[in-house]
This record gives C-alpha cells, structure tokens and sequence, in this order.
C-alpha cells in the first residue's frame, strides 16, 4: 500500500451536511464554557452519535490513538511530526492546550486558525443539539455534551475539511470513556504508561488505571505497549490480557539500560516475553546542559534507527522511540532514516523541559503528578547535578492531583522555593502550598496570588517553573 493512501476511509471531500452558525472565536469559546457545567461523562454514546449526525467526518481520515498517565503528549506530537515527515498531510490533536485552546488542533504542525476552530466548534454544537432533539422526541434523555465531547467532534470536522491523510489523536484522560475512543479509523494503538493520576475517576490502583487505560485495544488494530506499562507484572498483566482477548499481538518497548528509563517506570524489572515482539532503545549520549543533544538509538522489529538527536531532556527517549515505533507499525513498513533522523531532530514539545527565556534563564516543565516529576528531576540531574546551585524554583499544583507526593519530590530537590496559584479554578492556594512545602523541610522564600506577581518577583533572575500545566502555560505566556 502506498504511504499516502487511505485504507477503509472515504475519499472523496467532506461537507457538514447541514447548516450551521457562522461564530466567532469568542462565541466559540462561550460555548465550549457553557459545556463545562456537564463535567466529565463516561460515556461514548454521545460522541459517536454526534459523529453520525455530521456523516462521519471521521471516516475522511486513518487514526492512531495514544493513551498514558505521562508522555502521551509528546509521544503524539513525535507520531505528528515523523508521519510528516514521511509524506502524509497530517492531524494532531493534544490536550490540554498551554495558552490558546486552538493548540490542541494542528494540521502539519501549524495550530488550526481561530476561525477554522469556531467553525469546527459550531458544527459540533449543532450536530450536538440535532442529536438532543431526536432524542428528546422519542422519550430518551438528552445528552449532557461535556466540552471534551464537542472538542473532539470539532477536530474531526476541522481535519476532514483540511483533507489530512491521518490524524494523531492523544486520549484525554484514561481511554475507555475516552471521547477519542468514539473515532471509527483508528488503526493503530499505543500506551506511554501508567500512573496514579485522575484516581477519584479512573480508579486508586494502577491496575484499575491500567484496565481503563488498556480498553483502548480493540480487535483489528495495532499496538505499541510503552515503557510504562511494562512494570509491575501486575499492570503489564492487564495489557497482555487485554490483548489476548482483543486477539492482537502487541510490540512491546523496553529500554535496553533501566537507567535510561528512569522515571518512567516503576520499580521492578521487565519479564521477558520471547513470543511477542520487542522493540528498544537505548540513550548514547545524555545532554549535560541546556541546549546540548539528546542521542539515541531505537530498534524495532524491522531496524534500527541509529543516531536519532534532539535537544530535548534525557526523559523524551522513551516518548520517541514510543513513536517511532508506533509510526512504522502504522505504516507497515520501515521509516526513511533520513527523514526520519530531521522530523525527531525538528519537532517541537511546548512546556516540556521549555527554556522560555536565556537570560536569564526559565525553565518550565509541565509535570504534573509524582511519577512525572521523577522523570523531570532525573532530566535535570543530568544538567545539574548539585541541587544547591540549582535556580530557585517556582512552584504552583492543581489541589485535585496528588500535592503530597508531587510537594516531598520537590522540596529538597531546589535551594529555594516560591510558591504561587495560577487562575485555574483548581488550582491549590499559594498558602497552602507553602505549607505543605515548609512541611516537607523547603526553604520557602516567597509566596504569591498570581503567576504575574511571582514572576514579577523573580524576574531578575533564573528559575525552574513546574508542578502544574496550568502553571507552564500561564508563564509561556507571560514570556511570550
């Protein structure tokens, strides 16, 4: 099969198949706040019912779809950016965004303009509305359409009117209820790893996370099986059983050296599995200093792609060799190492290990939970291993993840922190995060009522910006 053609979808060109509200951007996002009331619904019913209505825009396109606690972000915008590579029009949609929400839809690399996303937004709120009425008329409960659910349908949209060849879609949260979940052309599958994250949802355990996680497997397709999900065996036995009974065999990813996994996985060490394909990577050189190249090489089943480089942290080795491995299972083929070698070397990770400014410098990463900052704090030990010359840290965490575990990770790994609250309504109040800092033996320095004021503050001076994606985004901001 040719690289660019499409395999079980439609070819000719998609048309919203009814007349919809000519909005604005501004419009566009009262309705997506409106739709926040309804929260979060495990449901796919009314997704796949919207997508119906709008006749399947979703079938204008092929699919892969990635799942994972951490480093599903990055792990899509690589898949993005080395399909690109090879040849394909090509779909992102990430979430969540870092300032503008019209980042979470992007067309070869580039963010869909604000009147591509209104236009997406209005189509699915009518197809939303259309589906409501019908519903209402036979005797069934309307749907309450949560803002994930219009989200995705307007990316749909937008990518069957961009014409792309394929669509990279990162799961929201979990994967079961997944709105993504709803997309009919999905083919291929990856999950990065799991982690307690989003617990009072998904469940307290990582094998609950876990199975929640696994259902995006399904009969049919294809599947990448991170470096995450490989430890303990009681996580990596949910996947394999959630395979054998979706009768798909997985490529499993390890890394060659544990060391080079650090952070992304949890303690124990990987069974063998002599049956099942393997693919791997290990890290050749780990960047000492901002700015300096991350190599690696990565084996899969059908090569090895050596001397893969970017200037990215020591933790976004196994978020590409995930990819990497993922896009050529895709393409049932192997990469062009050429392309593939620029693509990885080229693609960009906002918020991940971002220096935003030089001089002086800030650093901001958008960890979020325990397990992500281990991953952060390895990255960081690479290019400053002495935590007392280390710039002070600012600091801002969501109360709804897990403060304790994400605070006592921090608090001795800085010389002093800052502690702030960023506008989101979740987020944990600057005072209160000093006490859970002061109590885990941080040298607090500061504390703040906003972003603004804190880097005010600070700004003088270097830091470190992590602890929430709010937190990063609200400084990429800030410094743009």
């Amino acid at each position: 099969m040719a690289r660019g053609q499409r395999r079980g979808v439609r070819a000719e060109g998609y048309q919203v198949p009814f007349e919809v509200l000519d909005l604005s951007y501004t419009e566009a996002l009262q309705t997506l706040r409106a739709a926040c009331k309804f929260g979060i619904q495990p449901m796919l019913e009314t997704v796949v019912d919207m997508l119906a209505e709008l006749g399947d825009p979703d079938l204008s396109f092929r699919s892969l779809q990635i799942a994972g606690t951490n480093g599903k972000t990055s792990t899509s915008r690589y898949a993005a950016a080395i399909l690109r590579g090879q040849g394909l029009r090509v779909a992102l949609y990430t979430s969540p965004e870092l300032v503008s929400l019209t980042e979470r839809m992007e067309v070869d690399g580039v963010p869909v303009s604000e009147s591509t996303f209104a236009r997406g937004v209005a189509a699915a709120a009518e197809a939303g509305r259309r589906v409501n009425i019908r519903r209402r008329a036979s005797g069934e409960r309307p749907y309450d359409v949560t803002q994930f659910d219009i989200l995705t349908v307007a990316a749909c949209v937008a990518f069957a009117q961009a014409d792309v060849d394929v669509a990279v879609l990162e799961c929201g949260m979990g994967g079961r209820w997944d709105a993504t979940s709803a997309v009919k052309s999905i083919e291929a599958v990856a999950v990065t790893g799991v982690g307690l994250d989003h617990t009072r949802i998904l469940g307290d355990t990582l094998e609950a996370i876990a199975g929640e996680k696994a259902a995006i497997i399904r009969c049919g397709q294809s599947c990448v099986l991170g470096v995450g999900t490989a430890t303990p065996d009681s996580v990596e036995d949910v996947f394999l059983d959630r395979c054998r009974s979706q009768d798909v065999t997985p490529v499993l990813l390890r890394p060659e050296r544990l060391e080079d996994a650090a952070g992304e996985m949890h303690a124990g060490v990987p069974r063998r599995h002599v049956s099942l394909l393997q693919a791997s990577y290990r890290i050749t050189n780990r960047p000492r200093c901002l700015g300096a190249p991350l190599e690696l090489t990565v084996r899969t089943p059908r090569r090895a792609y050596t001397g893969l480089t970017a200037l990215k942290p020591s933790y976004q080795a196994a978020n590409i060799a995930c990819a990497v491995t993922l896009t050529e299972v895709f393409l049932d083929g192997e990469l062009d190492g050429d392309r593939l070698l620029k693509s990885v070397r080229q693609c960009p990770t906002p918020g991940r290990f971002s220096l935003l400014r030089p001089n002086p410098p800030v650093l901001v990463d958008a960890c979020h939970n325990p397990q992500s900052v281990d991953a952060f704090l390895a990255a960081l030990q690479d290019i400053a291993p002495d935590p007392a010359t280390r710039p002070p840290l600012l600091c801002a965490v969501l109360a709804d993840k897990d403060v304790g575990g994400i605070v006592s990770r921090l608090a001795r790994a800085f010389p002093a922190v800052v502690c702030t609250q960023t506008s989101s309504s979740r987020s944990l109040g600057a005072d209160e995060l000093v006490r859970r800092f002061l109590a885990a033996g941080a040298k607090v320095t500061g504390s703040y009522g906003s972003v603004a004021a804190a880097l005010a503050a600070m700004s003088a001076g270097p830091l470190v910006g992590c602890g929430s994606i709010t937190l990063a985004g609200a400084l990429a901001a800030l410094l743009a």
